[in-house]
């Protein structure tokens, strides 16, 4: 398992560089085919690579990615080790070690029938070309098993907020800062007001963030235009829609200027129900194989299994590697837990083939 993830890691995978991408892919379709017994399919959509892996009739769909945060030239930086039971590298938490473990797991079973492996290009930039993909998979499907990296202490991640994406266009006026600014609509003092109106709208575990700002063109003029990123992170569908419908009110403060809202809801909610079963079955076949007890978390950050569980698949996610530091200097995984992980995996698949999904 090691030397795989020696293997993964060494291909660099920037998500905004399709041709490494592109060669991570056949790097990731190699080492599979090594363990499965058969290429994938190789589905590209804009440019982006991903792997489709289908035998038979699909019961059971493991989800990952082979994209990462790290830009090209990061092995130089943080190069691959594995040093005290510690490998580290760009992108070996999140979320190599867990393609080694889903190749691993199946690789143990005496058939493959029923499974679905999908592993994507793009998750890291929000799967614009892969969501499709995904929500297609998980319709048909009785489980997902989603193979991100474990929350703190290797709890699995039973509930993932959702996710929105907007950019607030603010259009004024330009005129000459010094000569006539009272001719002008100015568009930065607009996005001021915007941003304190937008920074309201959270709500209990609701976050509602303003985060890139840009605006103006030179010192000495009155902007024509500015805007801001907004990231909205909420636990409901319902809530999703609440900010949905308040950042689409929104209405200018200063006479001249106008706004234009983009984006919407990225990602779907993956709510608590729809993990409840599939982790109580975790912890049962978890003490079968005498692994320490599992333990749960909800997290704010969204993974690919939003989509498999806004699609009405049950989804557990978090299955993959324990460790740390995910897009961090410090990303690192516990070599000693993939043997363990890999073999909760392989129980999980076998369970729900077998008529014990949650």
């Amino acid at each position: 398992m090691i030397a795989d993830l020696e293997e993964l890691v060494s291909c660099e995978s920037f998500s905004s560089d399709l041709e490494a991408v592109a060669r991570s892919a056949k790097v990731v379709a190699d080492l599979g085919a090594r363990h499965l017994g058969v290429q994938p399919e190789f589905i590209v959509i804009d440019g982006v690579t991903h792997l489709r892996w289908t035998f038979g009739t699909p019961r059971v769909l493991l989800l990952g990615h082979h994209d990462t945060v790290w830009p090209i030239g990061s092995l130089l930086t943080h190069p691959w080790s594995v040093r005290d039971g510690v490998a580290r590298g760009p992108g070996v938490f999140d979320m190599k070690a867990g393609l080694v473990q889903t190749f691993h797991a199946l690789a143990g079973l005496g058939s493959l029938d029923g499974v679905s492996v999908l592993i994507t290009g793009d998750e890291e930039v929000g799967s614009p070309t892969s969501a499709g993909l995904i929500q297609e998979a998980a319709r048909g499907a009785l489980a997902a098993f989603v193979m991100e990296a474990s929350a703190d202490g290797g709890a699995l991640k039973t509930a993932r907020k959702g996710t929105s994406l907007y950019t607030l266009q603010v259009y004024g006026k330009a005129a000459h800062a010094g000569l006539e600014p009272e001719n002008g609509a100015n568009a930065g003092v607009e996005l001021a007001h915007q941003i304190l109106a937008v920074a309201t709208l959270g709500s209990g575990d609701t976050t509602v963030t303003p985060t890139v700002l840009s605006g103006g063109t030179t010192l000495n003029t009155v902007p024509a235009e500015a805007a801001v990123g907004v990231d909205v992170r909420a636990g409901s569908v319902a809530e999703q829609r609440r900010v949905d419908a308040a950042m689409r009110a929104l209405r200018p403060a200063v006479p001249g200027t106008r706004l234009e809202v983009r984006g919407g809801p990225n990602r779907p909610p993956l709510e608590e129900a729809m993990s409840a079963g599939l982790y109580a079955l975790a912890q049962e076949l978890a003490d079968g194989l005498g692994l320490a007890p599992l333990t749960s978390a909800a997290v704010g950050g969204a993974s690919d299994g939003n989509f498999t569980a806004g699609a009405g698949c049950p989804t557990l996610d978090g299955l993959g590697a324990v460790g740390g530091g995910a897009h961090a200097d410090h990303e690192h995984v516990i070599v000693s837990e993939l043997p363990h992980r890999t073999a909760l995996l392989r129980a999980l698949v076998e369970a729900v083939r077998h008529g014990s999904a949650g």
